[in-house]
């Protein structure tokens, strides 16, 4: 069946639509009667007449990865609920999507909530939950109407309740909003915000949430991305799917591009299947007239930096940053991550040290105060950046903005730590000249505090 799209909306031909088929999509709306005219429910019909274990040896079968940020594989999760558990199985789709640079699961929200709301109920049936929530944060309000409007609709066909299509299955799914914290994008954060406590992180090992987690129960958190996912390889078959894209990490990903492009904006494609050099010229139209590509963040704002200029190695070749296959294993070989598919681009007229300042301000503000490196770090990050804009730093103040982020990374309790030092580290190593170019010897000697210069004033001579 043809599909055309708006106009000036139009797909690249280098992209493969599947989970963004419908989005921007001419004549489509979110209501079920468009949703089911496209053939919408007939792979859960076909999931639900299938064993349990066969629906997650299919999404195993596929190397399914998670698409929101960690890339672990998702039909392995899965399994890792007891096989002797008694308790309540949830499903909790993670909808927080609050990385700075990602805008893809809105999408899918705001103008295919049925595709959700099928991959999450085939996904519940394979898991054996009978209750999930959709984490949504709070900025997405509109969202929250629409997919609580799909919610009455999936109800009101059977799709959802007691008796699930005749199957004996039964299933409840409910809207579940955010206060808008980047911390409830961690999965024990969330897990701890839906039961109405602090969004503290959970300590882990030994209980992750597939063991123990809503409520104190086998719990299973995916994305938004991964949980479309489900339906499509429940479609095709998770062989088929499993050819499509780069051997370790198949299927279609998601890619939203934003800063200095031409053409910014979401583009989906067979993972693997292009290079950086083809998403930033081909598909978003280079960089802005008169300037060139300075710096890339591949994955969302905790992924580290990767220069444009830099040698690379891949697989034991040489290779240039436009050549990099956009594919989780090789992004990671070449130093960064694919993480979120958050495209940050910068060309020749952005200040490094400007751009971590901002990026270090978001994590100074978002960090939850659990674990004291945290805590005390990312503000110590900010007030060192601070002093480097301000021209008040010396070079040991670079020197030690490296050792804050170093004494935070590996010693919280979540990523976040992660989060906040990577692109401090990365920053430093790729860009040091020029946090150096803003420093000055004589500011080694300058007073930073109030007492400093309280002090100082006693060793001054009239």
């Amino acid at each position: 069946m043809s599909i055309t799209y708006l106009p000036g909306k139009e797909p690249h031909s280098k992209e493969h639509r599947m989970i963004f088929k419908n989005v921007d999509r001419a004549g489509w709306d979110t209501s079920i009667e468009t949703y089911l005219a496209d053939g919408g429910y007939q792979q859960l019909k076909k999931a639900l007449s299938m064993e349990p274990k066969s629906i997650i040896d299919e999404v195993k079968k596929s190397g399914l990865r998670g698409r929101g940020g960690a890339g672990f594989p998702t039909g392995v999760k899965w399994t890792f609920i007891p096989p002797n558990n008694t308790k309540p199985v949830y499903l909790i789709c993670n909808c927080d999507e609050s990385e700075p640079g990602t805008f893809k699961d809105r999408f899918v929200v705001h103008q295919d909530p049925h595709q959700l709301l099928e991959g999450m109920i085939i996904s519940c049936y394979a898991v054996g939950a009978h209750l999930a929530y959709i984490y949504m944060r709070e900025e997405f309000p509109i969202a929250a109407e629409i997919v609580n409007k799909a919610l009455d609709e999936a109800r009101a066909n059977n799709f959802l309740g007691k008796n699930i299509l005749g199957s004996g299955y039964d299933l409840e799914i409910h809207l579940h909003r955010g206060a808008g914290a980047y911390i409830c994008g961690e999965e024990t954060s969330l897990i701890n915000s839906i039961e109405g406590l602090r969004p503290y992180p959970r300590i882990k090992p030994p209980f992750f949430p597939a063991a123990i987690g809503l409520y104190g129960c086998p719990t299973i958190v995916n994305n938004v991305e991964s949980l479309c996912h489900v339906k499509h390889i429940i479609g095709m078959g998770g062989e088929t799917y499993s050819q499509m894209g780069a051997q370790r990490s198949p299927g279609t990903r998601i890619i939203g591009v934003s800063g200095d492009v031409k053409k910014p904006g979401y583009y989906e494609i067979i993972s693997g299947s292009i290079t950086f050099g083809e998403l930033l010229y081909d598909l978003c139209g280079g960089p802005r007239d008169g300037h060139t590509f300075k710096a890339v963040i591949p994955g969302g704002s905790s992924s580290k930096i990767m220069r444009c200029d830099t040698p690379l190695k891949l697989n034991g070749k040489d290779i240039t940053f436009f050549d990099i296959p956009l594919d989780l294993d090789s992004i990671a070989q070449c130093g960064s991550m694919a993480g979120s598919g958050a495209v940050i681009v910068m060309d020749d007229s952005r200040s490094m040290p400007w751009v971590l300042n901002n990026i270090n301000k978001f994590y100074a503000h978002e960090s939850c105060g659990q674990c004291t490196p945290c805590r005390e770090g990312c503000p110590w990050m900010v007030k060192l950046t601070n002093r480097i804009l301000a021209g008040k730093a010396s070079a040991e103040d670079v020197d030690l903005l490296l050792q804050v982020a170093n004494q935070i990374e590996g010693k919280t309790v979540c990523a976040f730590g992660e989060a906040a030092s990577w692109p401090v580290q990365a920053m430093l190593a790729k860009f040091r000249e020029e946090f150096i170019a803003l420093t000055q010897p004589i500011n080694a000697l300058l007073p930073h505090n109030p007492e400093a210069k309280e002090q100082v004033k006693y060793l001054v001579r009239d």
